[in-house]
């Protein structure tokens, strides 16, 4: 009798708190800052230049090969604008296949990539799901505004105030 009581007690306070269904897209979870989204591609404005200079060591390392990565000769560095000799000519995620790892990052020797905020990047298209330079340059420069990340041209990040 006790137990049944108890498992009442527990079925009336479950049924009296607040709800806690969010009616997606209308309203959105607040994330913690430290949640990983998806990978982007960083800015240098010290040159106005990718800071992704189309190495593909995140291409190589990545264990779900969902990246897609050339080089191409930097015409400021042949003006003597820039140090960088080599810039990104193309730079493609397959979204639906990265697992959000972060390996990318850690081995990226030009801190040119960074995990992001953005999570909520789906499409209903298969090719929707693939993001390309153009796309990461635009997270990635959002969220270096947002984040208050600065990049110099030596390709080193540093946040501002710091």
């Amino acid at each position: 009798m006790i137990g049944l009581l108890k498992s009442l007690g527990v079925t009336l306070k479950r049924t009296l708190r607040k709800p806690v269904t969010v009616q997606y897209p209308g309203e959105h979870i607040t994330l913690s800052k430290r949640n990983l989204g998806f990978p982007v591609l960083l800015w240098d404005d010290n040159v106005d230049e990718p800071a992704c200079t189309g190495c593909q060591v995140c291409m190589r390392y990545c264990p779900t090969e969902c990246m897609t990565v050339t080089m191409k000769d930097n015409p400021l560095a042949k003006e003597g604008k820039s140090a960088r000799k080599k810039i990104v000519d193309n730079f493609q995620i397959k979204m639906e296949r990265c697992i959000l790892c972060g390996i990318c990052v850690e081995v990226c020797n030009f801190d040119a990539i960074l995990m992001s905020d953005y999570h909520e990047e789906g499409d209903i298209t298969r090719g929707g799901l693939i993001a390309k330079k153009e796309d990461l340059f635009r997270m990635g420069r959002d969220f270096q505004k947002r984040a208050g990340i600065v990049v110099g041209s030596a390709g080193d990040k540093k946040e501002e105030g710091a």
